[in-house]
């Protein structure tokens, strides 16, 4: 069967909002043409996608695996839709993609310089995508933090990051210089969550209000910096690795220049922002 695109929207709309009303009104449309579009499209896969009740509506094992489908697929066409317009007005476009805490704008700044022309943008490679804005067309380079599934892709490593440990003020550890992973044996971690609309912030929140501790990328304890928080270098957490990643096939001139120029705009930021302890 051929998937409909418009009743793709319309489904991932209800599933992020879990309520019908608000998914049709930012849809603008009526709520009852909303529900049935949602059931044709249940009946067309063949499948149920929501449990719906009178008060909620929650996604099947279906639903929830259709609205993963569905973000790159949907983020995908829309790369693509801006591609066409794009030659047809004649522009050349450079995206970037950037895993969290990674900043990518010194090396875009540098590479305008040389080719003004050239419309850049960019689009955040969010925990459970990874590299995934490459694969689908989104992006043509991605600044990621490891791991991620290298596979078909060419990569020039950037540098190591050191990870720190995000504790509430009123831990016992909090007053700590730094700490090593036996002090932290015993402790609630908060790993990487488990729903896609979760993100950096709800976790920050979670570990302010003492619900657990997290081990993060020191960029992203930089870039989300809040009171309530303590940030402890954890001395023997392995570091991870940065790099810059491309589809091994593509070999275009523009984004060879990007990648010479990026790589060292990038390997000098990065030696610059990891000196000094974080607080």
């Amino acid at each position: 069967m051929d998937l409909d695109l418009r009743k793709l929207r319309y489904f991932a709309a209800v599933a992020e909002h879990r309520h019908f009303g608000r998914a049709a009104e930012q849809l603008y449309i009526a709520q009852p043409v909303l529900s049935r579009q949602i059931r044709a499209f249940e009946q067309e896969l063949g499948c149920a996608l929501l449990v719906r009740t009178t008060r909620s509506v929650e996604l099947t094992a279906a639903g929830r695996q259709l609205y993963e489908e569905a973000q790159g697929i949907l983020a995908a066409v829309t790369a693509a839709v801006r591609r066409v317009h794009d030659a047809d007005r004649g522009v050349q476009r450079l995206v970037v993609a950037f895993s969290p805490g990674l900043q990518v704008s010194d090396a875009i700044r540098a590479f305008g310089g040389r080719h003004p022309k050239v419309e850049t943008d960019v689009v955040p490679a969010r925990w459970w995508e990874r590299e995934a804005p490459l694969r689908d067309g989104r992006a043509q380079v991605g600044y990621l933090r490891r791991p991620f599934d290298d596979t078909g892709l060419r990569t020039i490593p950037i540098g190591r990051e050191p990870r720190v440990a995000c504790v509430p003020v009123a831990h016992p550890l909090a007053s700590r210089p730094e700490v090593t992973l036996d002090d932290l044996d015993g402790e609630r971690m908060l790993d990487a969550p488990t729903r896609r609309t979760s993100s950096l912030e709800e976790k920050f929140e979670l570990i302010a209000v003492g619900r657990g501790i997290a081990l993060v990328p020191l960029s992203v304890a930089r870039s989300y910096s809040r009171e309530g928080l303590v940030h402890l270098p954890v001395t023997d957490a392995p570091a991870l690795e940065t790099c810059l990643a491309v589809c091994a096939d593509r070999r275009e001139k523009l984004l060879r220049d990007f990648l010479d120029i990026a790589t060292a705009t990038l390997r000098r930021d990065q030696e610059g922002r990891h000196l000094g302890a974080p607080h």
